[in-house]
């Protein structure tokens, strides 16, 4: 079955950076778009990034020259790179696969 399993959320201090990692398992991973995604508290699922299959990569807006998603379709992996953070970035960071799909988030909390 399909799972999606993330890591490397944590606390960090405004300005901090932090790597988000997705394991893929249960699909064939180089075949599908992945994406990010994060809820705050109150708040709706919002697009973070995302990454085609051959690594064409699409961010929103807040996130441009700040956050840079990359896979590794040999290790299953998706990755996101958190560079100069912000408290309004804090959320539930997650990982989610075209094919319907979540994993069970990685809470990324920033402090002031």
């Amino acid at each position: 079955q399909v799972q999606l399993v993330e890591s490397g959320g944590g606390l960090v201090q405004t300005g901090g950076s932090l790597r988000l990692s997705c394991a893929a398992s249960g699909f064939t991973f180089s075949s599908y778009a992945m994406s990010w995604y994060r809820q705050a508290p109150g708040k709706e699922h919002e697009l973070v990034a995302a990454i085609s299959p051959g690594g064409t990569t699409t961010y929103a807006d807040s996130m441009k020259g700040r956050f840079t998603i990359s896979r590794d379709n040999p290790k299953n992996t998706v990755y996101l790179q958190m560079n100069s953070l912000k408290p309004e970035d804090t959320a539930v960071y997650y990982c989610y696969v075209v094919l319907g799909y979540w994993g069970q988030g990685t809470q990324v909390t920033v402090s002031s």
